[in-house]
């Protein structure tokens, strides 16, 4: 891995002004606050400090970045990178040692412009909010296909298995024309990959599985185009390769956050009963409880960019190489963008929360996530009014072990012969 000589010192443990690795701290984990919902103490502790030294997983000194407004500025310079094989992991990660590869074919994630553009440019247009408004109709198709099978199988379910994980993949398996007759091979593919439980080989077997039935796929599509975005996208100048791996990421990221936004946010909101029944009472607060689960639960963290030069950032000066962990967490609590952030409040203007990244990487998928979620909560409070956990808050087993955070299950109850 090469970098900028004025960085000299930020890969071996030893920052230009002589602080080393070792005088620093790492980035914090611990929610032992007792709310599984409110991030590390120690990180919305630094709303007074938005970006401070800090030590990497394998020495490197880098940045740790927590307030609201540097966020934005630091996402939207181009002068910081994507690249995952010029970033510095935060943290160990398990099967990930020394540098990071270079993101798979159609993983624009992990890219800069001219690549990143050039997919972006191709996917945007399919992602517009008119036409996702449009998939509105399908997503309550789905929401009461799989609240129906719920209320049936009752009067106890898992909400991620029931309900968090099928409405986004079924929209997911609707969006990229997987046919009826492949959705439950499909499927479940996608659920052993993204199930916390699943041992590495049964986890690496789904995925090859995944990728080649996406490669399938585009062939079938090349031959039979139909009324779905893969289909599209065979007109373009992708290549087989290329469109399975977009695919893929489609999947990837469309599919893990809306479901354990789903799970979590419904936990959240189990949890604030006043939010709850305000929400039950008027759904038409179903978007602006959206934005507010999203600012509040921000499970998608944390973001990672790499400058590429010196880069001065309101007065601090960042070195070339020198990778920047932005805590999307933390960023959506700090007191000075959002008044009492630690408290739920659907009620509250959640605009402008970093929950779905911000400039040139901003999620593709942010309003198909939003459809999904704005027409499935009112809908489960609605056909269950006495919905509640089945277990204890602190049983909710916790998906820690991932950048998606989330609930492994969440074990729901309500009385018979109530849900409507």
């Amino acid at each position: 891995m090469s970098h900028d000589p004025t960085a000299v010192g930020t890969t071996t443990g030893v920052a230009t002004d002589g602080i080393t690795a070792d005088d620093l701290p790492t980035l914090p984990t611990d929610r032992h606050t007792g709310c599984p919902f409110d991030p590390p103490e120690e990180l919305t502790a630094l709303s007074d400090e938005p970006m401070r030294r800090m030590r990497y997983a394998d020495g490197h000194v880098g940045r740790l970045v927590t307030g609201h407004a540097t966020a934005r500025a630091i996402l939207a310079d181009p002068r910081f990178s994507s690249r995952y094989e010029l970033l510095h992991l935060p943290l160990p990660m398990e099967g990930m040692s020394g540098e990071i590869p270079p993101a798979p074919v159609g993983d624009i994630t992990g890219l800069d412009a001219p690549g990143h553009t050039r997919y972006r440019r191709l996917l945007t247009g399919k992602f517009t909010v008119r036409r996702m408004r449009q998939l509105t109709a399908r997503v309550e198709r789905f929401t009461e296909e799989c609240l129906d099978a719920m209320e049936q199988a009752g009067p106890t379910a898992d909400l991620v298995q029931a309900f968090a994980h099928p409405v986004p993949a079924l929209m997911i398996c609707e969006l990229l024309g997987v046919p009826y007759t492949d959705r439950k091979r499909f499927q479940g593919h996608v659920a052993t990959v993204f199930d916390q439980t699943a041992d590495a080989e049964a986890t690496g077997e789904a995925y090859t599985a995944l990728l080649q039935y996406l490669a399938e796929l585009v062939l079938a599509k090349r031959a039979e185009p139909t009324d779905d975005l893969l289909s599209d996208l065979t007109a373009s100048d992708l290549t087989d390769e290329e469109l399975a791996g977009v695919g893929g990421l489609l999947l990837a990221a469309g599919l893990d956050t809306t479901a354990n936004m789903l799970g979590l946010g419904t936990f959240a909101l189990l949890s604030n009963p006043d939010q709850l029944d305000a929400l039950r009472a008027d759904p038409g607060l179903a978007e602006q409880t959206v934005e507010e689960l999203l600012r509040y639960l921000s499970v998608a963290d944390p973001l990672l960019r790499s400058a590429l030069t010196d880069v001065e950032v309101e007065g601090t000066l960042i070195r070339a190489g020198e990778t920047v962990t932005i805590s999307v967490q933390a960023v959506n609590r700090d007191p000075h963008r959002f008044p009492d952030p630690n408290r739920l409040d659907i009620h509250r203007k959640a605009s402008g929360h970093l929950a779905f990244g911000h400039g040139a990487h901003q999620c593709l998928g942010q309003q198909l996530a939003r459809v999904e979620m704005a027409v499935a909560f009112p809908a489960l409070l609605a056909r269950f009014p006495t919905l509640r956990l089945a277990v204890p808050p602190q049983e909710v087993p916790l998906r820690n072990r991932s950048n998606i955070y989330g609930v492994i299950s969440l074990p729901v109850t309500w009385d018979t012969g109530v849900a409507r």
